[in-house]
């Protein structure tokens, strides 16, 4: 994938990483950047197109990529973060986060598959998380919602590869957004940094990018016995 000349959309474009990725995909010579939020008013990058998206309301989306028809590269960035436990957290958040992080991004994802496929295969990253493959006590909600989405990504990347469509899943720990602002759990990455590692990474044709330890050592914790591993977690985290 060549970002430079590419036409990009980025999810949760108002703040974040997604606002990051907007600014450096522009930097890095996108011809197009469509900057997506609930409201576009809250989109205030220069150069950047607003649009309205809305993960939870499908008729934001077809009218997205009705006028996106020129995609080549889709960013799924935005997400929620509700901090509920599995057994007895606040259901009905456990649904949102689901529907959002999964149900939403596969809602996008298909909306833009064939636009994609048109304009030659392109790319699709899918912003993950280290807890897609790992659970903590008070965000087990996110890790379920989260592996679902790696799940996903892996699927779509199986379905998309006849087309040319270059699928990256990016994992990281926390990073220093507005929704991580409660995070006691040590430092915070910083989300440029992130950004520009998931670009390089997408530029090198990977299709994972880990971003840090916490990345690194959960995925190597799935050819772990559990109690080893969640022992390893706690030990970190001491």
């Amino acid at each position: 994938m060549n970002i430079e000349g590419s036409v990009a959309l980025v999810t949760g474009a108002n703040r974040g990483m997604g606002r990051h990725f907007t600014e450096q995909l522009l930097e890095r010579g996108a011809a197009k950047v469509y900057a997506t939020a609930r409201d576009p008013r809250s989109i205030t990058t220069p150069g950047a197109q607003a649009l309205t998206l809305d993960l939870l309301d499908p008729e934001t989306i077809s009218a997205a990529a009705e006028v996106a028809d020129d995609l080549t590269l889709l960013i799924n960035n935005a997400g929620v973060a509700t901090y509920q436990n599995l057994i007895r957290g606040d259901l009905a958040e456990i649904h949102r986060e689901m529907d959002t992080q999964f149900f939403g991004t596969l809602a996008v994802t298909r909306a833009f598959a064939d636009v994609l496929g048109r304009n030659g295969g392109g790319a699709i990253i899918n912003v993950l998380s280290a807890l897609s493959w790992f659970s903590w006590d008070g965000v087990t909600s996110y890790s379920a919602a989260k592996a679902a989405e790696w799940s996903l990504t892996n699927g779509t990347r199986v379905e998309l590869t006849a087309q040319g469509t270059q699928v990256l899943g990016v994992h990281l720990g926390a990073a220093d957004t507005d929704m991580m602002s409660g995070y006691q759990g040590g430092p915070l990455l910083d989300p440029a940094g992130v950004v520009r590692a998931t670009l390089d990474g997408l530029d090198a044709g990977s299709v994972e990018v880990l971003i840090d330890d916490w990345s690194r050592t959960a995925k190597a914790g799935l050819a772990q016995d559990p109690a080893a591993f969640y022992a390893q977690v706690a030990a970190m985290n001491a």
